[in-house]
């Protein structure tokens, strides 16, 4: 009998989730089956039920389902409870058991260059849910300073406070006050500035050779922060990268083996 996955949220017609799982079912040869489904803000519920009733073996929660989804689980990983969310459940005889794959996804990319994070120095553009997986990341890894820049420094505050517990030394400042002579080992933009080409708020001065830059952004790749970061030779992590590295862990939450990486980064980059 053919396994259906499937990716909700709302809107759900952009997402390449599809793309790079049925490429790792073709490639392994499994018979599976991944789909997109759209369930709107505030029929989750509905839409969870009609998820067990086909007997989905799994499914990814994306916007704007990941905190919600929560309730709905009959178990969660440590990191859901850490990161408040959870993007990856797994349906096991109708118990729902949830994990949050972005800690790992955002590390992956990180861990496949061996970059060093012990303490490191970091800006961290953003304080959402991809934002507050990061800081649990870089918490983990031991880096010894996070600045946590938002454009609301309201939600800054609220995810320095997490921060703190975890036992990071962090400060927060508006785009702003962003100091164009500090030095950063990571810049991370876990924002949507530069989903329509916006001009990156990070001074150049703070882009150069020894600094790593990430943007979580996949689409466009070439973000104006990507942009600057190959001007100034800077090392660079692409947005698609934590993408492939959340999915690959996904596959391997659902299926108990390694995802065929290779197999999942041709589809993904051929969806561009």
């Amino acid at each position: 009998m053919t396994k259906t996955f499937a990716v909700i949220g709302d809107p759900i017609d952009h997402s390449l989730s599809p793309n790079i799982h049925n490429a790792a079912f073709r490639e392994l040869g499994l018979d599976c089956t991944y789909i997109a489904y759209r369930i709107p803000k505030g029929e989750l519920a509905a839409g969870i039920e009609s998820l067990k009733s086909i007997k989905i073996a799994g499914f990814n929660v994306t916007i704007p389902h990941k905190v919600e989804m929560l309730k709905y689980l009959d178990w969660m990983d440590d990191n859901c409870i850490l990161i408040g969310a959870t993007n990856t459940v797994s349906n096991d005889n109708g118990k729902l058991k949830g994990y949050n794959t972005d800690m790992d996804g955002f590390l992956d990319p990180i861990k496949k260059r061996n970059i060093a994070i012990k303490n490191s120095n970091v800006l961290l553009l953003g304080a959402g849910g991809a934002a507050r997986a990061i800081v649990v990341a870089f918490a983990k890894e031991k880096a010894s300073k996070i600045t946590i820049s938002n454009r609301t420094k309201e939600n800054a505050i609220n995810l320095a406070h997490l921060a703190q517990k975890l036992g990071i030394v962090v400060e927060t400042k508006s785009f702003q006050e962003i100091d164009a002579s500090t030095q950063y080992k990571f810049i991370i933009n876990a924002t949507s500035i530069g989903l329509k080409n916006e001009t990156t708020p990070i001074p150049k001065e703070c882009i150069n050779k020894d600094t790593i830059v990430y943007d979580i952004v996949y689409m466009p790749m070439n973000t104006d922060l990507i942009v600057q970061a190959k001007k100034n030779n800077s090392t660079i992590i692409y947005g698609y990268e934590m993408l492939l590295g959340q999915a690959a862990r996904s596959f391997q939450i659902w299926h108990g083996i390694d995802a065929p990486y290779d197999a999942m980064k041709k589809a993904l980059l051929g969806g561009f």
